[in-house]
């Protein structure tokens, strides 16, 4: 435990990078402990029925392809009762695909001249839960098949934590901001980096990329605009990815709006109580006025889907129930019919820099764990969908 004295720094600024320095010590301490020894994050084995289920089939399918010698026997098997790692649940698909009668049947991965698959999270109030949103539906996407690439446009960098990597304390490497930076840019596929869930990759963020907002401001013009810095950069990996999913920063920068311009699709964020309502209707007048002026420079926004995610909804809740409501009757099928739940099983997860994916449901109240997983689902199916119909396949 480190020691609790009184901060004695009278000066603001060296009371601040006090305040810095224990923070920091206090993270590095609590992530030894939740990821010692190594201070790396790994992933959990899924029992045969989640395995099952992740691959669309049965029990009784999985014992035969095993019996029959299809997929191999997963490396971990206790009481007779087999255990996959995630890698190997990849591995299945893969194998299984082959023999497929339906092409995508086990790998749905975009074919042909299908788009890449651009979904920007953006609001800029605080709280919306943005970053849990985008490492859920990463996770959700990754362990379904896709090859997913979570892009990190915070300069706090929380997507980059929940992904296994602590900028406040360990990284130093390439990030976002070197591909997307005006001055000597550095290759788009020279800055993504493998996590440890198979499936899904990271363009990483740290503190120094809140640069490019005052680089965009001095550099950009006709011929280099600020806007194009993210869609150039993507273009470069285009082939390797499905879906790339970008959380924003908590404000309407040049990142969130360089976001705006590589996107094909926006999902803002939205908890259920007056205050972030309003706060969400500032942002997208905000919003709508510089698309306007960044359409006038020359961008070409065309948006598949542009959606409301109702987020920390509380269903015995009455007054977010009567908003949520207002909402769906304002603007319709523009709010996402699933919502995802206000819940103690999520919260406790993000405080280990986990998604609810990541988690044993022993270690959780069953009842609570299945709840909070089957919102989970429920936004990544509805996504999932959209995206299907943005390729034209449903």
């Amino acid at each position: 435990m480190i020691p609790v004295t009184p901060l004695t720094t009278e000066r603001p600024s060296a009371l601040a990078t006090e305040i810095s320095e224990r923070l920091n010590a206090a993270i590095r301490e609590h992530l030894l402990a939740a990821f010692a020894p190594d201070n790396k994050k790994t992933l959990r084995s899924f029992a045969a029925p989640e395995a099952a289920a992740l691959l669309g089939v049965s029990g009784q399918f999985m014992r035969k392809v095993h019996s029959e010698g299809t997929i191999p026997e997963p490396s971990e098997i206790r009481s007779g009762r087999r255990y996959y790692s995630a890698q190997e649940i990849w591995t299945a698909r893969e194998i299984l695909e082959q023999s497929s009668r339906k092409k995508g049947r086990y790998v749905p991965r975009r074919r042909g001249d299908e788009k890449l698959q651009i979904w920007q999270l953006m609001n800029f109030k605080g709280g919306s839960s943005k970053s849990t949103m985008t490492i859920h539906l990463a996770h959700y996407f990754a362990l379904r098949g896709y090859r997913v690439l979570a892009l990190d446009l915070d300069p706090q960098g929380s997507l980059t934590s929940m992904c296994g990597i602590s900028p406040e304390i360990e990284f130093d490497g390439l990030t976002i901001y070197d591909a997307i930076r005006f001055d000597d840019p550095v290759p788009m596929a020279d800055v993504i980096v493998e996590t440890y869930f198979p499936g899904l990759s990271l363009a990483p963020s740290r503190l120094l990329l809140s640069e490019f907002e005052t680089e965009s401001a001095v550099h950009s013009n006709p011929d280099q605009p600020f806007f194009t810095r993210i869609r150039n950069a993507l273009a470069q990996v285009e082939g390797e990815f499905d879906l790339v999913l970008m959380d924003s920063p908590p404000q309407l920068g040049f990142l969130t709006i360089s976001g705006m311009a590589a996107a094909s699709s926006l999902i803002v964020p939205l908890t259920p109580s007056m205050l972030d309502v309003s706060s969400t209707a500032q942002f997208l007048e905000l919003a709508g006025a510089y698309m306007g002026v960044i359409e006038e420079a020359g961008a070409a926004l065309r948006y598949d889907h542009f959606k409301f995610l109702i987020t920390r909804d509380e269903p015995t809740d009455v007054p977010s129930q009567q908003l949520t409501s207002f909402m769906r009757a304002l603007f319709q099928d523009r709010v996402m019919s699933a919502t995802a739940l206000k819940s103690t099983a999520i919260s406790d997860a993000t405080m280990l820099k986990q998604s609810i994916y990541e988690v044993v449901r022993s270690e959780m109240t069953p009842a609570t764990y299945d709840r909070a997983k089957s919102s989970m689902d429920a936004v990544g199916h509805e996504v999932e969908q959209m995206m299907l119909q943005a390729w034209g396949r449903v």
